[in-house]
């Protein structure tokens, strides 16, 4: 979270080398830049085991998880075509301007999807917030319209999902593959295995259903993100269950063996390209290799040797992660894009307004949890 905060903002400065950019997607390549959102999709499925046995725990019946699974990918869905949509819109034909539109929007699907404290004196009140929050997003989604290149009104853009629509796209068809077979631990092995081999053939263009179809019918797509988040999935079961690995010693070995397969494979398959635009399997391989490794170093730090107060700072981001996600597009909207100096833009003084954006932004997510504000699908 503080990375992808602070490239984003470094996004908007000029006179910055390459590499603190997004790799073009016609050069063969990627920085670090590009593997921030890999590494959302490897937690994505670190998460995921975690979650369903929770879920299944407390009583839920597969029924039920799969009501919750729908529920939450519908809401990542929609809170990424508002990002996606917020700059598209046309004030003359929705009525109000692309910030306030942004803001109305998020708002109300702030007040519906909030945590709100569990109170048998306000519950009616909590009630109320969330149907009005609810009746507000659904009004911004109606009122929506956009200027296609012909010059016609039309309603949202679905061609791009966003962060959060991909993440929940991502998400729903992993759960399509991860909960029936979930008892098995050498299916999630198979499915990884399958899921990188789609990635292959489609980037190879051996097939191209998979970029033409809607997500509504092959929400797959190439697999590439869903490969990214089987890996995060096999490594939850690898150091959080005894599925494939006993004791430390055994754990560590397997994890750096298969982080050393996917290097090699990733190398491998560099004809096939590198870039995060285009979701190449070496892109993919290599980011998950590196997520593994990521991984295991805070495991050792955290887990192991229980030092745990240097990540203090990013403990806001980290607990209330959704909310802290959308302050960023908030503050857009109510304060404008230059939301600090607009002469600071350019060099060292872009990355000191860049570092000192995305302080400020953890700031407020502290503040905001503190005060028990969180945002949870």
């Amino acid at each position: 979270m503080l990375v992808m905060i602070f490239v984003n903002q470094l996004g908007e400065m000029n006179g910055l080398p390459w590499w603190t950019r997004h790799m073009p997607s016609n050069i063969n390549g990627m920085t670090y830049v590009d593997m921030v959102f890999p590494f959302f999709l490897f937690i994505v499925g670190m998460s995921l085991p975690m979650a369903i046995e929770h879920r299944l725990s407390k009583g839920d019946s597969v029924l039920g998880l799969w009501a919750h699974v729908a529920m939450r990918s519908l809401g990542l869905m929609v809170l990424g075509l508002i990002l996606a949509n917020r700059d598209k819109v046309d004030a003359r034909t929705t009525g109000i301007d692309a910030n306030t539109w942004t803001l109305l929007a998020l708002l109300g699907a702030i007040l519906f999807w909030v945590s709100y404290p569990r109170s048998v004196h306000y519950k009616s009140q909590f009630r109320v917030l969330r149907i009005a929050g609810l009746v507000l997003l659904v009004a911004m989604m109606t009122i929506f319209r956009r200027l296609t290149p012909d010059g016609h009104a039309a309603w949202i853009d679905t061609s791009y999902w966003e962060i959060l629509g991909i993440i929940g796209w991502t998400y729903l068809s992993v759960c399509i593959l991860y909960i029936p077979t979930r008892r098995w631990r050498w299916a999630q092995v198979a499915w990884f295995i399958v899921l990188t081999a789609l990635n292959i053939v489609s980037s190879a263009h051996w097939i191209t259903f998979t970029y033409t179809t809607p997500s509504y019918i092959w929400p797959f797509k190439s697999g590439a993100g869903q490969s990214i988040v089987m890996a995060g999935l096999l490594t939850s079961m690898l150091f959080l269950t005894d599925a494939f690995a006993v004791s430390r010693r055994k754990k560590t070995i397997a994890a750096v063996s298969l982080a050393a397969v996917l290097f090699v494979s990733g190398w491998l398959l560099t004809p096939l390209g590198i870039s995060k635009v285009r979701a190449t399997p070496t892109w993919c391989l290599e980011c998950s290799g590196a997520s593994i490794c990521a991984f295991l170093v805070l495991y050792w730090i955290c887990d192991v040797q229980k030092r745990v107060r240097w990540a203090i700072v990013a403990k806001p981001a980290g607990s209330n992660t959704l909310l802290t996600y959308l302050l960023p597009p908030l503050c857009a909207a109510i304060f404008g894009r230059e939301v600090l100096f607009a002469r600071w833009n350019y060099g060292w003084a872009g990355v000191c307004q860049a570092v000192i954006f995305t302080a400020g932004i953890i700031g407020l997510s502290a503040i905001l949890t503190r005060w028990k504000i969180r945002l949870q699908l």
